[in-house]
């Protein structure tokens, strides 16, 4: 049903004010073009605003994905830690090892011997008192003088 419009029609179109949808009456066309309207829920006047047609989903326009690639898992920093231990072990003495105790001061490359952990290598020293051991176990950071 194609009836051509004309000023004292009503219309369905949004309302500014009432921020909705809503039945309107043309009040001012320019040719063809509505330019004003009046809505008919609260008598106000204002611009002609068109309702807005949905878009169609993208699926539907026969777009397709792009393929994402798989995302590649991070290094075990544990097998990492061991693979560390397995290599400095061997220049390792565990006769030369330091009996660990917290209030001792150690440095880099210090070997020790903790009660719990076994033989370490001390990694880091962070001030004022840690230090980060590689035990076979993996890393500790533990407490020094």
């Amino acid at each position: 049903m194609n009836t051509k419009l004309s000023a004292g029609n009503t219309i369905e179109t949004r309302c500014t004010r009432c921020n909705g949808v809503l039945n309107h009456t043309i009040v001012a066309m320019v040719a063809e073009k509505i330019v004003r309207v009046e809505c008919s829920t609260c008598h106000g006047v204002h611009a002609y605003h068109p309702v807005k047609v949905p878009k169609e989903p993208a699926a539907a326009k026969g777009t397709q994905k792009k393929a994402v690639p798989s995302r590649t898992s991070k290094a075990d920093p544990e097998a990492a830690a061991r693979a560390e231990w397995q290599a400095l072990q061997t220049g390792m003495d565990a006769t030369q090892a330091i009996p660990y105790d917290m209030n001792r001061v150690y440095r880099v490359k210090s070997l020790l011997s903790h009660p719990n952990f076994g033989l370490g290598i001390v990694q880091l020293v962070i001030q004022p008192n840690k230090i980060d051991v590689l035990f076979q176990n993996g890393k500790k950071r533990l407490r020094c003088g």
